[in-house]
């Protein structure tokens, strides 16, 4: 029997938002209990009992594994058909993420469909079970933080003993057999945390068949004769209804989908009702993606694209903000769970780029409100707009005043609705450069893809602060934090430093294109000569230093929008040269960050392979798809981790993943698609 797999650490299944977030960290769907991002079990459970015998085609269980026979993972769905006692069946999870269409996307509705067929031209009888435990609907307080001393909480007496009081029921609507189950007692966005899962709301699960609400999980059931030309068919919809999505800046706020006063069940009638049109539109995001990804970088490249599509959205929560504007919320997963980082915000931005700019805008809001109330002092950009669920002002860099960044379930009071004088911040622990030169690069970038220039406009005088910073402050950044703040304080840091250059060059383009030429030539002019004085200083003939004190070496990820936006700030031999210099010192499964340490991001990898000619890009890539094909960290696609072993160091289930896609942005604007 013919095989063939896509093998990823960690297999998306209901990828929606940082919450209703279900994987299988296995090579197979059987191998494994399924989990929550973070790894807390949240078990989905699939069984087939054919002719009279049990066996199990996802989940871990006591029946029989079937054989897996293929398994597939594209941008929008994760397939596998399995195979035992003369019928062959399929799973599929497909989860609608499609930019060009918010509404939908931001719709916690997955489809779940599950077939049954003969493969042996003989006929059987044939049961399909589906389950979903109620355990998604609940956190598990006593969790264990790291991902390597969770083997124990897959025993299911664990998740009995950690299990609330809950209500369930089931009935039927508009054609629909409906059943949903939560905790009975609703603390609605009642917590804030890093590595946590939802703890109220209730899941759904729809279908036109047998639905129902069990003790302790929702199940669907199909049961019929098959034959080589009739098979048994099961379509649901697994959904999660989390009543109220974010709490942003004091008001608490629905997801966008809800902002008209849609629940919950318009929006399963909607992939209902719109099943055959949404499910085509999936089909043809996955080509279209996947035929640009083996253009550009082959199999290796369609592997990575398709790890990352699901992962990078479903790292976000949309909602709209008091005007009815669109507000793009990152959690940053397993790093501290702020809500809306920017320099987590800006490594995600190709994807969103290629699709809808708006999304981008999205993410900018909340630093833009941030940054204009009077608790934010500073004329540098904020790091976040609060920890995730509670949009509710900047917690990175507080200073201690009795509570803990970290502490489990902890919510922060509202940062937004302190004074000026309160004097809450730490300097030490802001990124001024950072924030800046990504902030003003966002805009741009938003604004370039589709000429709309307005949210510049409202908010010039922010702007016009962030850009004198960094001419200020950037061309030699003093001891301060960047993005890759994990490797500690950094001065005279040479990439960082091409960020201002490149932000600076961003802000000329805005001023463009708000009509003002004069000062679009006068702020590129600035640009240019901090890039002149830049490689003067960085060089170090055949690559660039880490440092302006010319030690160590560093990938220059940042000077990435020179040629994304023709700035025209380097010549393209020195993008030809540095990006060749990358591949003496690739271990076996990446480019290191920098000189300092073994471990990379592989965002960052693919944001300077995107800089390289055709052969250099493909030896950049390669070791990225290895990490996939190989590691033994069995975590949703980590963006830092070791290239020497493959081990993740950490950051699971991030949205900087959208990063990958900046090749596919490269040639988009370049003219090279």
């Amino acid at each position: 029997m013919s095989q063939s797999f896509d093998r990823l650490p960690a297999l998306p299944l209901i990828v929606n938002d940082p919450y209703f977030s279900i994987w299988c960290a296995a090579d197979r769907l059987t191998d494994a209990p399924t989990t929550h991002w973070a790894g807390a079990v949240k078990p989905l459970d699939g069984a087939a009992v054919i002719d009279g015998k049990a066996w199990r085609f996802l989940g871990a269980g006591r029946e029989p594994a079937m054989e897996t026979v293929s398994l597939a993972v594209t941008p929008t769905a994760t397939r596998s058909a399995l195979a035992a006692a003369g019928v062959e069946v399929t799973i599929a999870f497909t989860t609608p993420l499609l930019l060009d269409r918010p509404d939908i996307l931001s719709m916690p509705v997955t489809y779940v469909d599950v077939s049954a067929r003969s493969t042996d031209g003989k006929a059987h009888e044939v049961s399909l079970c589906f389950r979903m435990s109620d355990a998604l609907c609940y956190e598990l307080r006593d969790f264990p933080a790291d991902p390597e001393r969770r083997e124990a909480t897959t025993d299911p007496g664990y998740l009995c003993a950690q299990r609330p009081a809950m209500l369930r029921d089931s009935y039927a609507v508009n054609g629909l057999n409906v059943a949903f189950t939560g905790r009975a007692h609703q603390g609605v966005v009642g917590h804030s945390g890093d590595g946590i899962a939802i703890d109220w709301g209730y899941l759904y699960l729809a279908g036109e068949g047998e639905v129902a609400a069990e003790e302790t999980a929702l199940v669907g059931r199909a049961s019929g004769t098959v034959t080589p030309e009739e098979p048994l068919c099961m379509s649901l919809y697994a959904a999660y209804d989390d009543i109220a999505s974010i709490n942003y800046f004091g008001r608490v706020t629905p997801a966008w989908y809800a902002r008209d006063g849609k629940t919950i069940l318009d929006a399963i009638e909607t992939f209902h009702t719109r099943r055959a049109e949404l499910l085509g539109a999936c089909a043809a995001l996955d080509k279209e993606l996947m035929d640009k990804a083996f253009a550009r970088g082959g199999e290796d490249y369609r592997l990575i694209v398709c790890a990352a599509y699901r992962h990078a959205i479903g790292a976000h929560k949309l909602i709209a903000d008091e005007n009815g504007d669109m507000v793009f919320l990152s959690k940053e997963n397993n790093s501290n769970g702020c809500i809306g980082t920017v320099d987590v915000s800006y490594p995600s931005i190709p994807l969103f780029l290629l699709y809808n700019p708006e999304f981008v805008r999205g993410m900018c809001r909340p630093i833009l409100k941030f940054a204009s109330l009077p608790v934010w002092t500073y004329d540098f950009a904020p790091h976040d707009a609060g920890r995730y669920p509670h949009a509710t002002g900047q917690v990175y860099g507080l200073k201690t005043r009795g509570y803990e960044r970290r502490m489990h379930g902890l919510v922060y009071p509202p940062i937004y609705m302190y004074p000026a004088s309160a004097d809450i911040f730490d300097l030490r622990g802001q990124m001024p450069v950072e924030e800046c030169g990504n902030m003003l690069l966002m805009l741009c970038a938003a604004s370039r893809a589709d000429g709309d220039w307005s949210l510049e406009a409202k908010y010039m005088p922010l702007l016009d602060k962030w850009v004198r910073y960094l001419i200020d402050f950037g061309e030699d950044p003093g001891e301060q934090l960047c993005t890759d703040d994990f490797a500690g304080h950094l001065a005279h840091n040479i990439n960082l430093s091409a960020k201002a250059v490149c932000g600076v060059a961003a802000y000329a383009l805005i001023r463009r294109g708000l009509g003002d030429e004069a000062a679009c030539e006068e702020y590129m002019d600035k640009a240019r000569a901090m890039a002149k004085s830049w490689l003067e200083r960085a060089s170090a003939g055949d690559y660039t230093y880490l440092t302006f004190e010319k030690v160590g070496w560093s990938m220059k990820y940042n000077m990435v929008w020179d040629k994304l936006l023709g700035l025209h700030l380097l010549d393209d031999g020195f993008y030809e040269k540095e990006t060749k210099s990358y591949l003496a010192r690739q271990n076996e499964f990446g480019l290191p960050l920098d000189s300092r340490s073994d471990y990379t991001k592989s965002d960052w990898i693919l944001w300077s392979a995107s800089m390289a000619d055709g052969e250099t890009f493909r030896a950049l890539v390669k070791p990225v798809a290895h990490y996939l094909r190989k590691s033994e960290s069995r975590v949703a696609f980590s963006d830092w981790y070791f290239t020497s072993t493959g081990k993740y160091r950490a950051f699971i289930a991030r949205s900087v993943q959208g990063g990958l896609f900046m090749p596919l942005l490269m040639d988009k604007w370049t003219g090279k698609a």
